[in-house]
């Protein structure tokens, strides 16, 4: 149907409409392109925090982690039927136990959480963090006392230092050890060398090895070795040729990290496998990220101690590198590496993240990376860890305790777990380190990216 309108009111629409058009031209934004933007500095949408980092806001982290820590695990003996503190150490309670807490004292994970707590103090001069290891240290010491003559007529007896007496394994042993020497030589009056000696005995002569004298278990297969051990001996066996001055203790720790890489390291990709059985053939070589983080820290941990002049030092110094460049090559976007390192549709992992972030920008604190090349790396790993440390100061994506496996379902789905206590050590040397690094390679924005400014 057409509509016919007045002359006047046929012209009136018309004009509407051509005086609407500057106030929707002015109303528009310009198109954004080449020639109006510079595209260049367009934010992108990072999924972790990007840009320079902090160390205020590093310690704010770390805070949050003690406080958490320092709550949920007690140093305090009380009476496994009542409940009762036990404060009198000249009355033998058989049921006495340490009080319940998130986590256990006398574990290799919280022998790295002591380390930890020790890095935490040295780079950020906040003496609490390494009260917080002494207290704890000493309070295992004094349960020794308490509880030795009782676990000496009952070996198995389920008492809390039963692994402290009566090691059985390298995780009984050597994490713990290493955090014990470190503590003894900051304070020479800490009782604690009838620990550490305990514990030597067990890494150097009472734990099974191959016959050419490798460090090695008989699970999940026989004559198996665990890239896991790496940490779980050599880092105490460092650390007591330093504080005794003995040189088999470096020798031993240098034989054990050469014995190892011929069999585990596979030197295209950069990458330990997680395990070596003696009378296989073939292997999987499944590159779990925390026994890779555990064999990195190794290498570091030694590294710091082992004297100059001692000839297995070029070898584990050009160890680290080649394994520091595979790790680099298999960084993902978001700061993270993956369970298995070189399968980017296994999860992203936060304790192997924290171990790389701590063990990388260590070594390019100690002049033993390039500061350039790797120090950006390292400040993006921390990135991404500390988004998962939480309001409460726990660790969130850690994958709990894993075992040797020969299919890779076994590690796509282990689980994840705040109470998972491997992450938490790791988050405090990494953000300890991360601290030192700010200090010492201040880096900054430069056309966008992070960069070292000097």
């Amino acid at each position: 149907m057409h509509v016919s309108f007045p002359f006047g009111k046929q012209l009136l629409l018309p004009a509407l409409l051509l005086s609407a058009t500057p106030l929707l031209a002015q109303t528009t934004p310009p198109k954004t392109n080449d020639t109006t933007t510079p595209l260049h500095l367009l934010k992108p949408d990072y999924p972790v925090p990007y840009g320079q980092v902090k160390a205020e806001e590093v310690k704010q982290v770390l805070d949050r982690v003690y406080s958490y820590l320092n709550t949920a695990t007690p140093a305090e003996l009380v009476d496994k039927k009542t409940n009762a503190t036990l404060t009198d150490r000249r009355k033998f309670v058989p049921d006495a136990i340490i009080r319940s807490g998130d986590f256990r004292l006398t574990s290799y994970e919280w022998g790295v959480t002591y380390a930890g707590m020790l890095r935490a103090s040295e780079t950020t001069g906040d003496p609490k963090y390494a009260a917080y290891t002494t207290s704890r240290l000493k309070f295992l010491s004094e349960l020794l006392l308490y509880f030795r003559a009782y676990q000496t007529a009952n070996p198995e007896a389920p008492t809390p230092v039963r692994s402290v007496l009566h090691p059985k394994a390298l995780d009984d042993a050597g994490a713990i050890c290493a955090a014990m020497i470190k503590t003894q030589r900051l304070d020479p009056k800490a009782d604690l060398r009838p620990m550490i000696d305990n514990f030597m005995t067990y890494i150097m002569t009472k734990e099974f090895r191959l016959p050419d004298g490798t460090l090695a278990r008989n699970r999940p297969q026989p004559n198996t070795l665990w890239l896991d051990d790496l940490y779980m001996s050599i880092p105490a066996l460092a650390q007591m040729g330093k504080l005794t001055g003995e040189r088999r203790y470096y020798d031993e720790a240098v034989k054990q990290i050469t014995q190892f890489a011929p069999r585990m390291f596979n030197q295209q990709k950069g990458l330990y496998m997680h395990g070596w059985v003696q009378d296989m053939a073939e292997h999987p070589e499944f590159h779990w990220a925390r026994a890779n983080g555990w064999a990195l820290l190794t290498k570091v941990e030694l590294l710091d101690v082992l004297p100059a002049d001692h000839p297995g030092r070029p070898a584990v110094l050009e160890l680290l590198r080649a394994h520091a460049r595979g790790l680099a090559a298999r960084q993902s976007g978001s700061g993270f590496w993956h369970q298995l390192l070189d399968r980017n549709d296994s999860y992203l992992e936060t304790s192997a993240t924290a171990i790389y972030a701590y063990a990388i920008a260590h070594a390019v604190n100690q002049g033993w990376l390039d500061a350039k090349a790797y120090g950006p790396m390292a400040l993006l790993a921390w990135n991404a860890v500390s988004t998962k440390v939480t309001a409460q100061g726990q660790v969130a994506g850690t994958c709990v305790g894993t075992g040797m496996g020969f299919d890779p379902a076994f590690y796509y789905y282990r689980p994840i777990n705040l109470y998972a206590a491997h992450g938490y050590g790791p988050v405090l040397l990494a953000g300890a380190e991360t601290i030192q690094l700010l200090k010492q390679h201040p880096y900054g924005i430069n056309d966008s990216s992070v960069q070292t400014l000097k």
